[in-house]
C-alpha cells in the first residue's frame, strides 16, 4: 500500500484570518499555542520555539534583529507573548568569542542576560543557542514521541535515511549532546554542511524543524511529525509484530478499587522525606505496557528525552506483582522493590555527583509501575502528578515506537554515541536506546536546572497537603476551604448539601486551580457513607493529611420543646458521628504512616450551662472531652484539635430565619418582619457581640484562621487542646 504523503494524524489548524491580524511575536505565541496544544506534538512545557524579528531598538530607534524565545520553564500551549525571552542576535552571536569550551559552557547562560533586547524579565531557556545558530527565521524544537523514537532507535540514523527517501525529506542527524552553547554550534555546523536540509533530529532527545515564514515553520513542523508516525505505524504493521513482546499478565478487573486502597500506603512510604499528591492511570497505553513481558527490563532502562525524566527521575519504580495473586501482597512488594530503588538511586548519585553538583534530591520514585492494576504518578501538586504519568505515557509511547523501527534486525552501531558519550556508555534494548546514566544525572543535578526549581515560587504552608473539610458547603466549612486553598492546601469539600459543596469547590477552584479542589456528599452518621467521602479524597489526591469537621446540628422546636428524638439525633450527629468520622479517617492515616492531623468544632456552650439549649450543650461537652481522648488514642502521628467558637451566626445553616426570629424575639430585641435574613442575622450577631469582652461578633473566618492553625504545622506540639473563639466570653472561662 503506498505511504499518504500528506497529513494523517494530525490537523493543520492554522487559521488565515486569525494568523493574518497579528503581528510577528503575537504569530509566534499563536504558532506556539496552536504546536503545545497537542501532546502528539509535544508534551507539556516541552520543547521551544523561536523567531527571529527586526524591532527598532529602544536606544537609538535602529532596526535590530531579535530574538524571541521560549522562556525558561514556559509551556508552549498556554505561553503568552509576556512569556517569551527577548535577545539581540547580534549580542547572542559575539558570544562564541568568549566561548572557553563545553567544559566550562555552563558559564554563558550568565552572559544570556546581558543580550536582553529591551526591559524583558524573562529569563532565556537552556535551548537559546539552539535557536540563535540556526540560519533560518523561525524556529521549532519539539519532543514528539514518534520523534523521540527516532531519535532513541539503535537503527535511528538508518530509519531516518529511509524516511527521508520515502518521504522526500532532508533531516540530518546529530549524536547526544546535551542542550547548551555547544550543542548549538553543533547545530550550525552540521546545517552548514548539508544545504536545503529541513530538520534535524537531535539521538536521544528530539527533533528541530524551521520555516522562513511562521506558517512555514508551523506546516514543516506538524508535516514531519505527522509522516514520522506514518513511517512507525508502517514498521508496527508489520506481520508478526507484537509491542513489548506482547502480554505477559492480565490486567485485574479490579484494579481501580486495588489501586484505591493501596494509594495512602504508597503514597505514604514516599512521602517520608516530603508530601507528594497523587495520581492513578489504567490508561491503554499504560496496560499494555506493564502488562508486557519487556515492561521490567524497558522501566528499568529509564527515559530517554531530557524533558522525560526530569520529571519521572531517571527510571519508575517496578513491583513485581503478579495480578493473579492477592492485593494483600502488595504492600510488602513496595516495601522490598523501594528499598531497592533508594539504594540504586543512592549508587547513582555517589557514582556521578561532583564537588559541584547540588545535594541529593528526594530518592523516592515519582512513577510506580504495578502489573495489573497500571501506573502511580507523583508531583507537588495534582496537576503536577497528572502531568509526571502523562510524561510517563510519553516514554512508553517512545520505546513502543522504537521498538516497531527495530523490526527487521539489529543495529551494529549506536548513532546516538559522540562527543559527548561513546557507545559503551548507551545501553540497548529492544531497538530502544536509553541515555547513559552519566548524561541523565548531568541535567537531573545541573546547576541551571537547580536554577530553574529555584526560581519557582516558594511553597505555601499547606503545599502538599490533602485537606477534607465535612460541613464545608458553608459557614465556618466554606470559610476553611477558600483558605486552606489559599495557604496551598488540596481540598476536598464535603456536605451533605451536594450543591452548597459544589458551589465552595468552585470558589476554591477559583484560588487553588481546578485540580486542586473537589467536591463530595457526606453523612457523618453512616460509616458507609463517611468512607465513601474518604475514597472520593484518595482517588482524587491519593490520601488525607488533615481531616477537619464544622457540621453539626442544634435542634429547635415551635414550642421550644425537645422531642427525645430530637435529643438523640443531637448527640448522634454532635458526638457520636464525629467519633465515626475520626474513626474512618484514623485507618487512612495509619496506612499513610506519615503525620496528620484532625480538626473538630465544639462550642463556648460547651462549658456554660443555658436553659432551653441542654441537648447542644450536652453534646458539646461530649464532643470537647472526645478531642482529648482521640487525641491520646491516635498519639504520636496523628494531632486531635477542636474550636470552640461562640455563637457563629453568619453564614450557618443553624440559623434559618424563624430560628432568629425566636431569639430575637427571646431577647426582646425589636426588628421588622420586612427586614431581610441578613439583617435579621446581623442584629442577632450584635447583640452576642454585647455580650463579649471584645464586643466583636463573631465571623466565619475567625474560626477558619483557628481551625487552620491547629490543622497545619505551625501547631505541630498542641495536641487534645481546644481554641476558644468567643470574643472573650467570661461566661466560658473554665473554672
Amino acid at each position: 500500500m503506498p505511504v499518504q504523503k500528506g497529513l494523517r494524524f494530525l490537523a493543520d489548524r492554522w487559521d488565515e484570518a486569525v494568523a493574518g491580524t497579528l503581528d510577528g511575536p503575537e504569530l509566534l505565541r499563536y504558532r506556539s499555542n496552536l504546536l503545545g496544544s497537542d501532546l502528539r506534538i509535544t508534551n507539556f512545557g516541552g520543547g521551544n520555539t523561536s523567531s527571529k524579528l527586526d524591532q527598532a531598538d529602544p536606544l537609538d530607534s535602529k532596526a535590530k534583529q531579535v530574538l524571541w524565545v521560549k522562556g525558561s520553564g514556559g509551556d508552549l500551549g498556554s505561553i503568552k507573548r509576556t512569556g517569551f525571552a527577548t535577545l539581540y542576535m547580534e549580542k547572542l552571536l559575539s558570544l562564541e568569542r568568549v566561548y572557553r569550551g563545553v567544559e566550562l559552557e555552563d558559564e554563558m547562560v550568565d552572559l544570556y542576560p546581558l543580550c536582553t533586547f529591551g526591559n524583558n524579565p524573562v529569563a532565556a531557556s537552556i535551548d537559546t543557542p539552539l535557536h540563535a545558530f540556526l540560519p533560518f527565521a523561525h524556529v521549532d524544537h519539539l519532543h514528539p514521541d514518534w520523534g523521540i523514537a527516532l531519535a532513541a532507535s539503535a537503527n535511528g540514523k538508518i530509519k531516518m535515511e529511509e524516511f527521508n527517501r520515502e518521504f522526500g525529506h532532508k533531516l540530518v542527524w546529530l549524536p547526544w549532546q546535551r542542550p547548551g552553547f555547544e550543542l548549538g554550534m553543533m547545530m550550525r555546523r552540521i546545517v552548514e554542511a548539508n544545504p536545503g536540509c529541513d530538520g534535524v533530529v537531535l539521538g536521544g532527545h528530539g527533533l528541530f524543524t524551521w520555516g522562513y515564514t511562521q506558517r512555514e515553520s508551523y506546516l514543516n513542523t506538524i508535516t514531519i511529525i505527522d509522516q514520522i508516525g506514518q513511517f512507525i505505524e508502517r514498521h508496527a504493521s508489520v506481520a508478526g509484530h507484537k509491542h513489548f513482546a506482547g502480554s505477559q499478565v492480565k490486567s485485574r478487573e479490579d484494579r481501580a478499587e486495588i489501586a484505591l486502597r493501596i494509594m495512602p500506603y504508597l503514597r505514604g512510604v514516599v512521602s517520608r522525606k516530603q508530601r507528594w499528591i497523587a495520581n492513578f492511570s489504567d490508561a491503554s497505553e499504560v496496560l499494555e505496557f506493564v502488562n508486557s513481558a519487556q515492561a521490567e527490563r524497558l522501566a528499568h532502562l529509564g527515559t530517554s528525552c531530557p524533558d522525560h525524566f526530569i520529571r519521572t527521575k531517571i527510571r519508575p519504580m517496578f513491583i513485581k506483582w503478579n495480578p493473579e495473586g492477592e492485593p494483600t501482597e502488595l504492600e510488602e512488594l513496595i516495601d522490598t522493590a523501594l528499598e531497592t530503588y533508594r539504594a540504586e538511586y543512592a549508587q547513582y548519585y555517589s557514582r556521578y555527583a561532583v564537588k559541584e553538583s547540588p545535594a541529593v534530591r528526594d530518592s523516592n520514585p515519582t512513577v510506580v509501575l504495578v502489573p495489573g492494576l497500571g501506573m502511580f504518578s507523583f508531583g507537588k501538586n495534582k496537576a503536577e502528578s497528572r502531568i509526571t504519568g502523562e510524561f510517563y505515557i510519553n516514554a512508553i509511547g517512545v520505546m513502543k515506537s522504537a521498538g516497531a523501527l527495530g523490526t527487521g534486525g539489529d543495529c551494529k552501531e549506536i548513532p546516538q554515541a559522540g562527543p559527548a558519550a561513546t557507545a559503551d556508555q548507551f545501553t540497548v534494548y529492544e531497538n530502544y536506546v536509553a541515555l547513559p546514566p552519566s548524561e541523565a544525572f548531568r541535567i537531573e543535578y545541573w546547576k541551571l536546572e537547580e536554577a530553574k526549581i529555584r526560581r519557582q515560587p516558594p511553597e505555601r504552608e499547606l503545599s502538599r497537603r490533602i485537606v477534607l473539610i465535612v460541613g464545608g458547603g458553608s459557614g465556618i466549612g466554606r470559610e476553611v476551604a477558600l483558605m486552606a486553598a489559599e495557604h496551598g492546601a488540596h481540598v476536598m469539600v464535603a456536605d451533605r448539601d451536594v450543591k452548597g459543596a459544589e458551589a465552595v469547590a468552585l470558589e476554591t477552584a477559583a484560588i487553588s486551580g481546578k485540580e486542586a479542589v473537589d467536591s463530595t456528599s457526606i453523612d457523618i452518621r453512616e460509616r458507609k457513607a463517611i468512607k465513601a467521602a474518604l475514597d472520593a479524597t484518595i482517588k482524587q489526591f491519593g490520601g488525607i493529611d488533615i481531616l477537619i469537621n464544622t457540621a453539626a446540628l442544634f435542634p429547635s422546636s415551635p414550642d421550644g420543646v425537645i422531642s427525645d428524638a430530637q435529643w438523640a439525633l443531637t448527640l448522634e450527629v454532635n458526638v457520636t458521628a464525629n467519633y465515626l468520622l475520626t474513626d474512618e479517617a484514623a485507618k487512612i492515616f495509619s496506612q499513610q504512616g506519615i503525620d496528620a492531623s484532625v480538626v473538630l468544632t465544639s462550642s463556648a456552650n460547651a462549658v456554660v450551662a443555658k436553659r432551653g439549649s441542654e441537648a447542644y450543650d450536652v453534646s458539646k461537652a461530649a464532643l470537647s472531652h472526645l478531642v482529648r481522648e482521640l487525641a491520646v488514642t491516635l498519639s504520636p502521628h496523628v494531632r486531635v484539635n477542636g474550636i470552640s467558637p461562640a455563637t457563629v451566626v453568619k453564614g450557618s445553616t443553624m440559623f434559618p430565619r424563624d430560628r432568629v426570629v425566636a431569639s430575637l424575639k427571646k431577647y426582646k430585641l425589636p426588628f421588622d418582619d420586612k427586614n431581610s435574613d441578613d439583617e435579621l442575622r446581623n442584629m442577632l450577631a450584635q447583640f452576642y457581640a454585647t455580650r463579649t469582652l471584645t464586643h466583636q461578633p463573631i465571623d466565619p473566618k475567625d474560626c477558619a484562621r483557628a481551625i487552620l492553625f491547629l490543622a497545619g504545622p505551625q501547631a505541630r506540639c498542641t495536641t487534645g487542646h481546644l481554641i476558644p473563639v468567643d470574643g472573650g466570653l467570661t461566661e466560658a472561662y473554665l473554672r
